[in-house]
This record gives structure tokens, sequence and C-alpha cells, in this order.
């Protein structure tokens, strides 16, 4: 089986593993627990906070561990708001996990943006300039695409928004962090999201990059944990071999390879003139769509022959078409006969262009079928 949908999910590290079955058996004890085991825990909590806080490159803030990407998103958004006439600015581009937080908040009456994107897959500058003003409280535009792979100049954006006004940016940096190389000091970010299954760690936990705790207000109500915007015993276990993994990753080692892959991926696919590939920065991501093939029926015969790959988010395949595809300006039978390739850095280049000969072989075969 060759696994080509990394975007969605990625193998835990055998390390991670081994960190989650020490925290979960030996020192499985509550970090809030008063007594010496549990302040002990509670000291490598603390030790996994400041070490994400260094791989982001953050000079200032906190980590707030939270359940995944998901809840950290909603977190940003929801935690951010305040009543009054204030406005709120999402890109078209978003993972559902933002896009719709997005329609709730308009759902509850707050006046909601959405800027639309480029052909390039990033979201439109001189629109997003167009919507921000004095009103504006929240823009939240992701780092990476989940869909294409494209980058959005988070720098860029941020000036944008401090010209017009004091708005708070978030960014879904669930494809960047640790995948491509970035400094979030120099981003000027207020919030940044993460999802530890997105870098080989475990599924269920993520966490919430805070530049300022005071302008957050917490969803979740309980204990009062993780500064109190996120109440609830912490996922020790989960943390600490999210912790393991972004410690052992090179990201500019593994992006280097990536870039391999994805090179022989597109030379292999450009073998035939039927296939067209959107260009991308990040190397982990590619999206392509074969003339005449549908999409689904694409991935489906790949999976019978060994060869995992998607049509999109995984949180979006019970919907139908492709909200950020259509976006772009893509044809809609584009849309139709896209599918997502995804890769990991530690994927082999012989497996990488077995893939590709196979995703050729049954694109033609379909075309064939269907003449």
């Amino acid at each position: 089986m060759i696994y080509l949908d990394n975007a969605a999910t990625t193998k835990m590290f055998e390390g991670a593993l081994g960190q989650y079955q020490k925290f979960a058996c030996d020192l499985f004890y509550n970090p809030s627990a008063f007594y010496r085991e549990g302040r002990l825990v509670r000291a490598e909590l603390d030790n996994a906070r400041k070490s994400l806080l260094e791989k982001l490159g953050a000079k200032e803030g906190t980590v707030i561990f939270t359940g995944g990407a998901t809840e950290s998103n909603n977190l940003a958004i929801m935690g951010s708001k305040r009543n009054g006439k204030w406005e709120y600015v999402f890109s078209n581009g978003e993972h559902p996990s933002v896009f719709n937080v997005a329609k709730e908040l308009e759902r509850q009456g707050a006046i909601v943006h959405f800027v639309p994107l480029q052909a390039s897959g990033e979201v439109d500058y001189d629109k997003l300039e167009e919507i921000v003003c004095e009103k504006t409280r929240l823009v939240s535009v992701m780092h990476v695409s989940n869909e294409t792979g494209a980058v959005n100049d988070i720098a860029r954006i941020k000036k944008i928004i401090s010209k017009k006004s004091k708005a708070l940016l978030h960014v879904d940096g669930v494809q960047a962090f640790n995948k491509i190389m970035f400094d979030i000091s120099k981003l000027g970010v207020d919030l940044y999201t993460i999802s530890a299954h997105k870098f080989h760690g475990p599924k269920g936990v993520g966490a919430l990059y805070v530049k300022d705790v005071k302008v957050l207000k917490n969803i979740v109500f309980g204990g009062g944990q993780e500064n109190d915007l996120r109440s609830g015993t912490e996922n020790v276990a989960g943390i600490m071999a999210m912790k393991w993994a972004s410690e052992h990753i090179d990201v500019e080692k593994n992006f280097e390879n990536a870039i391999k892959l994805k090179n022989i991926m597109t030379e292999t696919l450009k073998q035939d003139d039927n296939f067209k590939i959107i260009e991308s920065f990040s190397p982990y991501i590619m999206s392509v769509s074969y003339a005449g093939v549908n999409g689904e029926t694409l991935a489906r015969a790949l999976q019978d022959e060994g060869v995992l790959v998607s049509t999109g988010s995984a949180c979006s395949t019970k919907k139908a078409g492709n909200r950020i595809l259509e976006s772009m300006g893509m044809k809609k039978e584009d849309v139709k006969s896209s599918i997502r390739i995804s890769f990991n850095a530690y994927m082999s280049a012989d497996e990488v262009k077995k893939a590709g000969e196979i995703i050729l072989q049954c694109a033609k075969k379909i075309k064939n079928l269907e003449l």
C-alpha cells in the first residue's frame, strides 16, 4: 500500500508512541494534583509548552493545549468574539473547522466577510485590503492550503491589517507547522493553530499559540486548566507524544526531500498531457486533475491498485463539489476530475515514482473505458 493522503493524517512515529505509552501507563498522574507525582507531570507539560514555542520561533506568548485543530480554531474565533458591531474576515479557502465557524458567527448575527481566492489558491490580498476596516475584530487566513498547498503570505496580511485596524490575526497553521520554514515572531500572528496528527503525532491533540491570553475568553467552562481557556484534564500522553514528534522533525531537511518527491510525481504525471497540475509552494500537497476522468472514480480505482489518495479534505468528503477549487475559478469539469496527492518526507523516491505510474495507468484505463 502506498499512502498519498498525508494531508489527512500521518502515521505516528514509534518514538512518539513510546512517549504516549510512558505517560499513559507509567507517569499517568493528573497534572493538577497537589502531590509530587502530579507536580512532576505538570513540569513535563510546561516543558512541552516551551518546546512548541521554541519550534514556532515565538519570543512571547503561550501555547494552549487542545483536543485538536478543530477545537483550537473554534477557541481562536469564538473566544475572540466580542459584543458590539464588530466585523470578522475569513478567506474562502479555509478548512471546514474555520469556514463553518465563520458561518455560525454569521448565523448568530455577526457581520462576516469572505475574501475570494486568486487562481493560485492564495487569498486575494487586494480584496482583503478593501474589506478590512476599523470595525474588524478578527481576520482568519490559513497558512498553507490543505487542498492545493498554496501558501499565503502571512506577513503581508499582517501589514494589510495593521494599516487599517487593530484586528487580531488568526492563522490555521495545520499544514505549515513542522513542514515549512517560518518564524512566528516575524509574522505578527496573534493566534496560530497546530495539530499533532499532521506531523506524525497522535490524533485528538493539538494546540493554539496565543500571543496575549487577554484577547481570548473561554468557550468551555470547568476547572480552569490552560490559563482558564481550555478546562478539562490535559491529555498528557498525547501532548508528550506531540512534543516528541515535533522535536524529532528536521523541517529544512524534510522540506528538501518533499520537493524531490513532488518533482518525481510531477515529472511522472506530465508524461500525459491530460494531467493538469496546480502549481503550489508547499511540496507536501498537490492537486491534479485528469481531463474527462471523475476524480472520485480515479481515487477508488487507485485504492484497488494499492494507492491511497483523496478528492480533497477528509472533513468534506460527504459534500459535493469542492468549495476551495471552485473559489479559485477552476472549471467545473476540472474540479470534478481533481484528486489530492499529499506526501510525507519519509517516503522513498521509488514508491512515489511507482505510485505516479499507477495513477497514470488507472487514469488512462478509465478514460478509455468511458470513450
